[in-house]
Parts: C-alpha cells; sequence; structure tokens
C-alpha cells in the first residue's frame, strides 16, 4: 500500500442523494487525490487493440455496431455495483480543476472507481475505504448481519445469495432486488440493441443468442441463454452478461455485469479443438481420488479464438482479460461444459509489452531465452480449460452444494490459483502422452515463472494476485524453484513436475471437501509475498504492470 505525502486537496461539492430503497452514498467531503496518480496511471501501457474484420461482410459490420452499443450499457452499471457513490462521484470530479485531475480522471476510469486495483482497493481519490459489499450489500452490512437475518428468515436464502440479486434495506429490515429491476435504466438500451441485432443477422445460432439473451436481461434467467451461447458458432462472437463474481469480496456471490464484442478466427479455432476431445482423459487424469472427480460434466466446451473489438464493464477494470471460460453456470456445465475464448489481439500485447520485459529481470541468463509466446498461449488456454475440470457440485454431510458457495470470498482466489497449476499439470500430462509437441517442454517452466511475476504486480489479495504468490512460495518450499546471488530466478526441472502434482493435489481437496477453514490457512502459510518475490518485482518498476486499451473500430 502507497503513502500519500504531499497531497492535493480537492473540495467536491456534495454528496450522494439519498433513494427510497437504495443505500444512500456517503459524502466524503474533501478528497484527497494521491500525488503520484500520473506514475499509476502510466503502469497501464495505452495499446489501439485491431480486430481483423476483413472477412466480415457489410450486414456482419453493422451487427457488430450495434453490439458495442449494448456493451457500452456495461460500463454504466458496472460502475454501479463497485459502488452505488461512483456516478456522482464522476460527475463531480469533471468539474474539479488541479495538477493531478486530469490523471485522477483517467485513472478513476481505469480502476472503475476512487480505489486502486493494483494497490489492494487502497483509494487514490479520497480516504473511503473500499466496501466489501461494493455496490450490492447495504454499505456498512457485515457477514454476521446477513447471515443472521437468513438465520432468522431461512425463506429468503435462495433470493439472497443469488448471483442476480442486490441486498437493499427496505421497510427496517432486508431485501433482495432482482438485477432486472435494479438495472434497468441500462438494460432497457442494451436488450433494444441485442434485439435489434438479432434481427439484422442472418446467422441463426446469433440470432437465438441475441434474443434469448434479451430475454435473460428482463427474466434474470440466464439458463437457456448460457446454452445458446455455448452453441453460437458465427463470425461474430458477443459475450455479454453478469458473470464473474470476483467484485463481491464480502461473500463471492454477486455477479458482474461485462460485455467482449470479438470477431472470430475460425482458423485459429480449429486448430485447437482437439483438445476438447482430451478433457475426459484429463478429469480422470486429475492426481485425486476418483470419487472426487467430475466424471459426468458434459464435454462439449468449443474452444475459440477471436480478436476483441470492444470489450465493457467488469472485465475491463484495471487488468484486461486475456481469455475466459464460461458459463459459471454448474448446471449448463454439467450438460454441456464450458466454452474456452482466447483473445488473441490481447494476449500478443501483454506478451510483447510486458512478459518478455519481466522475463529479461527476473529470470536467470540460461532461462531468457526458453520464454515462446507459444507457451504463453497454451497455459493461457490451459488455465481456461482447467476451470471446466475438478470438483464443481459436492456433497458435503449429505447435503448438495457447490465449491463456489462453499468457499464463499475465498472461491475465487483458490480457483484462479487451481486453473494456473491444473494448466500446466495437464501440458506436461499431454506432453507426455504425445498430444502436445515435445519442444514446448523446453519453454513451459521459463514461461510460467515469467508469468508468475506478470500476475504477482496485480496485487496479492486480488483474486489472481494471492493466488499466484502461494503457487510461487509453494514451489520454492519444494525445490522447483531456486534463486541464484542475484535473486534471478530458475525452475528446477528435475523438481518442478512432482512439486506441481503435490501443489495441485492440495487445491483440489480443498475444493473437493469445501474447506473454508483449510482455505484460509492455506493462503495464510503460502499467500504472503516473501523477501525474495517482492525484490524481483522490485526490478520492475520501468515495465508496464498492464495494458490500457482503447478500441479504434468502436
Amino acid at each position: 500500500m502507497r503513502l500519500f505525502s504531499g497531497i492535493l486537496m480537492v473540495a467536491i461539492l456534495g454528496g450522494c442523494a439519498p433513494a427510497v430503497e437504495k443505500e444512500a452514498a456517503t459524502s466524503t467531503g474533501s478528497l484527497e487525490v494521491a500525488p503520484d496518480v500520473a506514475e499509476r496511471l502510466a503502469q497501464f501501457e495505452p495499446t489501439d487493440l485491431v480486430a481483423d474484420v476483413s472477412s466480415l461482410s457489410e450486414g456482419e459490420l453493422r451487427v457488430l455496431e450495434m453490439l458495442v452499443q449494448a456493451a457500452r450499457s456495461m460500463d454504466e452499471i458496472f460502475l454501479r455495483q463497485v459502488w452505488q457513490g461512483n456516478p456522482e462521484l464522476q460527475a463531480e470530479l469533471q468539474g474539479v480543476a488541479g495538477p493531478e485531475m486530469d490523471a485522477a480522471r483517467e485513472y478513476f476510469t481505469v480502476n472503475f472507481g476512487p480505489w486502486d486495483r493494483l494497490e489492494e482497493m487502497a483509494p487514490f481519490i479520497g480516504t473511503k475505504a473500499h466496501p466489501p459489499g461494493a455496490g450490492y450489500y447495504p454499505e456498512g452490512m457485515t457477514q454476521s448481519e446477513f447471515e443472521n437475518w437468513l438465520a432468522e428468515h431461512p425463506e429468503d436464502e435462495e433470493a439472497f445469495t443469488s448471483e442476480f440479486t442486490v441486498i437493499r434495506r427496505q421497510d427496517g429490515g432486508l431485501a433482495a432486488v432482482p438485477y432486472a429491476q435494479e438495472y434497468a435504466q441500462w438494460l432497457e438500451p442494451a436488450i433494444a440493441k441485442l434485439r435489434e441485432a438479432a434481427a439484422a443477422t442472418d446467422n441463426a445460432s446469433l440470432e437465438s443468442f441475441l434474443s434469448l439473451r434479451a430475454d435473460a436481461f428482463e427474466t434474470d434467467d440466464y439458463y437457456d441463454s448460457d446454452v445458446a451461447w455455448m452453441d453460437l458458432d458465427s463470425p461474430v462472437e458477443v459475450t455479454i452478461g453478469p458473470y464473474e463474481t470476483y467484485e463481491d469480496s464480502l461473500f463471492g456471490y454477486k455477479a458482474a455485469y461485462e460485455a467482449f464484442v470479438t470477431v472470430a478466427l475460425p482458423a485459429e479455432s480449429a486448430a485447437l479443438e482437439g483438445f476438447k476431445q482430451e478433457l475426459p482423459w484429463l478429469e480422470m487424469n486429475l492426481p485425486i481420488a476418483d470419487e472426487h472427480k467430475n466424471l459426468d460434466r458434459g464435454t462439449e466446451s468449443p474452444i475459440r479464438v477471436v480478436d476483441v473489438l470492444f470489450a465493457g464493464g467488469d472485465t475491463k477494470a484495471g487488468v484486461q482479460t486475456l481469455a475466459f471460460n464460461l458459463p459459471n453456470d454448474e448446471r449448463v456445465r454439467e450438460a454441456k461444459g464450458s466454452k474456452k475464448v482466447m483473445l488473441r489481439n490481447v494476449l500478443r500485447a501483454k506478451f510483447d509489452k510486458i512478459l518478455v520485459p519481466i522475463a529479461e529481470r527476473v529470470l536467470a541468463p540460461e532461462d531468457l531465452s526458453r520464454v515462446s509466446f507459444d507457451a504463453f498461449f497454451s497455459e493461457s488456454l490451459h488455465h481456461e480449460l482447467s476451470h471446466g475440470l475438478g470438483p464443481g457440485t459436492i456433497e458435503i454431510d449429505g447435503r448438495q452444494t457447490e465449491v463456489r458457495l462453499e468457499l464463499k470470498e475465498l472461491y475465487s482466489t483458490m480457483e484462479e490459483a487451481k486453473a494456473d497449476v491444473m494448466g500446466i499439470y495437464n501440458i506436461l500430462a499431454l506432453i507426455e502422452k504425445g498430444v502436445m509437441p515435445e519442444e514446448l517442454r523446453e519453454t513451459l517452466e521459463a514461461t510460467y515463472v515469467a508469468g508468475l511475476f506478470r500476475a504477482a504486480r496485480f496485487g496479492v489479495h486480488e483474486a489472481h494476485g494471492q493466488g499466484v504468490v502461494s503457487q510461487f512460495n509453494y514451489l520454492l518450499e519444494k525445490g522447483a524453484l531456486e534463486v541464484d546471488d542475484e535473486g534471478r530466478f530458475h525452475a528446477v526441472s528435475e523438481e518442478f513436475p512432482a512439486a506441481i502434482e503435490t501443489l495441485l493435489n492440495e487445491m483440489l481437496m480443498l475444493q473437493a471437501n469445501g474447506d473454508y477453514e483449510g482455505t484460509a490457512r492455506f493462503l495464510e502459510t503460502y499467500g504472503q509475498a516473501s523477501g525474495p518475490l517482492l525484490s524481483a518485482i522490485g526490478r520492475l518498476d520501468d515495465v508496464p504492470v498492464d495494458i490500457r486499451p482503447s478500441y479504434p473500430q468502436a
């Protein structure tokens, strides 16, 4: 966490007006702006993301334009999901002058609020702490208040723990408000554009998905549209809706709205399709007892490679997504598996601008030539594939539940770390099986180690960041990583595969047992940034932490 010295005081006029059934954002009076806000902004390298649209027809380009307009609504909704007071603060900032204010306004846009996502959500504007419940729960509500309410009102449990409701104070108590009602003002124009695009496209699968997703925005029932998204086969590949629950650090229940408007790359996608045939074997090969394996989960699991033309909402906040694996609904995963989407232009930008410079500063000299884009791409792909493997729906004391519900706010951290480790474990297994090339083994470890440093810089308490620290410390303890006299790191090939296997076993068993306390102990033991890691990160000050995308075609 940064210390703010020599702070610029900015007068902000007024607070947020209270609403009848919404929490009024607390006025903070005068706000402090971090004097190094321009340096913070510079950590994100401005990058134009351009999609290859050369194969699209004029009609498909018009559909893309409609989808971009729908996706912009996700920005407005997510801004409010981060904190209900964000829109008012954003408007006030527009009228404030000062030497740091242009950078402060832009950094507010990068972070979707006044909290620095690279600094464990510490404020860079004002002094207000980020509410753990973000904009999903009444500000100041604790876990115990929520749980006590459900103990007294068990009939509310389904609505209160739903991914698609917000919790508000009402009539002296608590109430669950459906997303469709809470965010109707911004969903309605998005619905109109989705239906307009559905009517304009001549692709049947895209028409089906867009129509069903427009319906889902009105009902908060996403099952049918998630199934249709799995079946989407179109030159225009779009993902839009509430998905990830990272922003809810109180319980990890509530989903954030996001959007990817992308252009499909069919040749690149076809080259990866063979991996989905390996998913049943990969599940069977996991280093846990068969009783904990998810052998009945669907394995349709399409893989898409795309270029991003525009992104909106949750995915655009702070560090940029380079690949994703959706949907998160276990019912869809059980029936059909999940779709893995690789964002080619984002991956290439991150490799060239960030990963290669990091490797030059933290890896032992003999490992520098072993960092490759193919390994980076493969690790990213198998990270996403791994989200669809391992425990999902589990049984605890005769009760059917999900890993997500049992691990609560720790789920995202453990799931991201599991996917990192399982991705490497699976690549090694597929190399041994002869499915992936043997030469990949030469570049896998070095690229993975450089990637640990890339992700650790996102913040050790960010879902991916703390999980990465746990991997680093565990592998160092097991002798799979070593540090030379100059503080540079080298993967010990003789120890690396066995350490990956034992680490994966520990993570999977925490999930299979729905072990919240054990997960907390694991993260407490391994999730603290150590001296060697912090020292190496200190040598990366001149390397961008991530890209700051712009979308010239949108």
